[in-house]
Parts: structure tokens; C-alpha cells; sequence
């Protein structure tokens, strides 16, 4: 049988598509490669296709069905939360079509199982620091918002399978701040988070900036938790072989690390990662901002036996040494 990947060939969607290869399962890709790299997906089985399209449920059937396909993860959609405030139509449209259309999809071919990109963006500005996953989600932005609704949308789904008797179980994952690259080649090119904008930065000789040095953390700084995208990527192999070995007994999980890392203590790590010396620029707060985010992953620990093996260092040095801006190598 067949996992299908949505968003195969973007920064998460690689990995996943590399770990899911290196154990010998097949692999679908469908990507529209709006974000997507060709060449990181380019000895698999393709569909080049825009998901909140108009014949998207169509060919998606006949590509599941083609390609025998029993499991799917999707990746595919709109990511960027300024953008999202910008243009919150495209995101409904993209990232709630899209998925409207997978789960059409699911429904008309059986497919037993999938596993849902979401976000902690879903919670939006917890009152607490170490964030479980039945805290009350109360979304800030486009993209969170649609999160959330995915989220509600695959609970409907499994519930109207169950009704007429069908298989489909599902799995939401909720990611922190993911950063770092599990191979060179499948780095994140997209410079939108921290570290990646940082090392631009560095690059071009510029002074990151710190936005906001008063919150009421240890060293004034924000305070969010990193996970290795490698790490990720084995949590969503770890969800599809959770699903194939018992009734899921809960559907939401963090994918962190439980342990926080501030914007100064980022920082630090590429200056020492690159033995250059960097001196941010203060800059105001960002609105929206909590003052810090980190993931309580008991629940994943304890049901699907996953533990982040990396922590900082190994998370910015893989970054660092993708970009070619190691010590050894600057």
C-alpha cells in the first residue's frame, strides 16, 4: 500500500517523504510546487496539483485509487501568519478547500487513515507557559483560525465514517517552532522564522533584530520551543504506525520539546555555531507576541512513545552547516 503526501516536496513534507522512503514504504507526492522543491521528490510518483482547485477531488480519487494508496499526510497549505491577516480569503479558500477536498476524497475511495499538519498557532495567546493540548484554542489570526477548523473538520469526518461504518481514524499534530534541516539539501529555503532569517542576515551583514527585550522572561527575550524537523518528521511516522496498531485513544498532539530556548539564546547559538560575533538590534514588540510558548508533550510521549532526540545546538548547527555558514566553512 501507498502513503500519500500532500505537500511532499515543501520543507516538513521532504523529510517526512525521505523517512517514509529510507523504511520502504510507497510514496505519492501532490504538490502544486508553489513552495515545493521538484528535485527533493524527483524519483517519486508526482500529481502536480493545486488542492483547492476545481477538479482537485476528482483527481485525487483517481490518483488514490491508481496508486492503491491507504494512508495520507497533509502538509499541503498556506502558512504564513502576516500574509494570512493580509489576505484571509486565500487562506480559507487554500488551506480549508484544499483540505475539503481531501477528505471528499477519503470518503469516496476509503482510505483508512490520515495525519493533519496542524499548529500551535491554534491556541493563540495562552495565559500559560507550558501549553497542553485540551487548553481552550482561541486562534489570533487567518492561519490559525484555519487550523482549527481543519481540525474540526477531520473530527466530523471520523464521526460520519463511524456512522456508516467505515474505517478512518486521524491524527492531528500541533508543531511548535520547527527549525533546523535532518539533510542539507532539504534545508528550509523560505526565510520567514527565526533562525533562517537570522542566518540572511549574517550573510548579508546585517544586525538581526530582537523585537521586544522587556517581556517578563529571564532575559526579557520571547521564549519558544524549537523542535529538530527531523524529530517532527518521526512524529508523523510514529502517528501513521499509531493508527495502524490500535484504536487512537487521543487525536491531538503537541510536537515540541517541552523545553523553551529565548530569541538572545537563539541568537548566541549562531553566533557560537558560525564564530562570528552578532550584535542584534532592539527593536519594538511585535503585536500578538506572548511572551513565551512551550509545548507540554506528555501526551505524545505517552501515546505514541516519540521524544525530541535534538535540542538547540543540534537544531542550529544542522541549520548553520545547511547554509554553508559553519565555523569551519564561513
Amino acid at each position: 500500500m501507498t502513503v500519500l503526501v500532500t505537500g511532499g516536496a515543501g520543507y516538513i513534507g521532504s523529510h517526512v517523504v525521505r523517512l517514509l522512503v529510507e523504511r520502504g514504504d510507497e510514496v505519492l507526492v501532490v504538490d502544486d510546487f508553489s513552495t515545493g522543491i521538484e528535485n527533493r521528490v524527483e524519483d517519486l510518483p508526482i500529481v502536480s496539483l493545486d488542492l483547492a482547485a476545481s477538479d482537485a477531488e476528482d483527481r485525487l480519487v483517481a490518483a488514490i485509487e491508481e496508486h492503491s494508496v491507504d494512508s495520507i499526510i497533509h502538509f499541503a497549505a498556506k502558512k504564513q501568519v502576516g500574509e494570512s491577516v493580509e489576505q484571509p480569503l486565500m487562506y480559507y479558500r487554500q488551506n480549508i478547500g484544499g483540505l475539503t477536498n481531501v477528505l471528499a476524497a477519503v470518503e469516496r475511495t476509503g482510505v483508512e487513515s490520515l495525519v493533519f499538519s496542524s499548529s500551535a498557532a491554534t491556541y493563540g495567546m495562552p495565559d500559560v507557559e507550558m501549553v497542553a493540548e485540551d487548553l481552550d484554542c482561541r486562534p489570533i489570526n487567518p492561519y490559525g483560525e484555519t487550523k482549527l477548523i481543519g481540525e474540526w473538520m477531520i473530527d466530523n469526518a471520523i464521526t460520519a465514517a463511524k456512522m456508516r461504518g467505515t474505517a478512518f481514524k486521524a491524527v492531528k499534530l500541533r508543531y511548535f517552532n520547527v527549525a533546523g534541516a535532518g539533510w542539507p539539501e532539504l534545508a528550509d529555503t523560505a526565510v520567514m522564522n527565526l533562525i533562517p532569517i537570522v542566518l540572511e542576515r549574517v550573510a548579508t551583514g546585517k544586525a538581526p533584530i530582537i523585537f521586544g527585550d522587556d517581556y517578563a522572561t529571564p532575559d526579557g527575550t520571547c521564549i519558544r520551543d524549537y523542535v529538530h524537523v527531523k524529530d517532527l518528521a518521526e512524529a508523523h511516522i510514529a502517528s501513521l504506525d499509531y493508527m495502524k496498531s490500535e484504536e487512537p485513544a487521543e487525536t491531538v498532539f503537541n510536537v515540541g520539546t517541552g523545553k523553551g530556548a529565548s530569541v538572545k539564546e537563539v541568537i548566541d547559538a549562531i553566533a557560537e555555531a558560525t564564530d562570528r560575533e552578532i550584535v542584534p538590534e532592539m527593536g519594538e514588540r511585535r503585536a500578538g507576541d506572548p511572551p513565551a510558548l512551550v509545548a507540554d508533550v506528555s501526551r505524545i510521549s505517552a501515546q505514541l512513545s516519540w521524544k525530541a532526540e535534538y535540542g538547540l545546538t543540534e537544531i542550529v548547527r544542522s541549520a548553520v552547516d545547511a547554509a554553508g555558514m559553519s565555523s569551519t566553512g564561513k
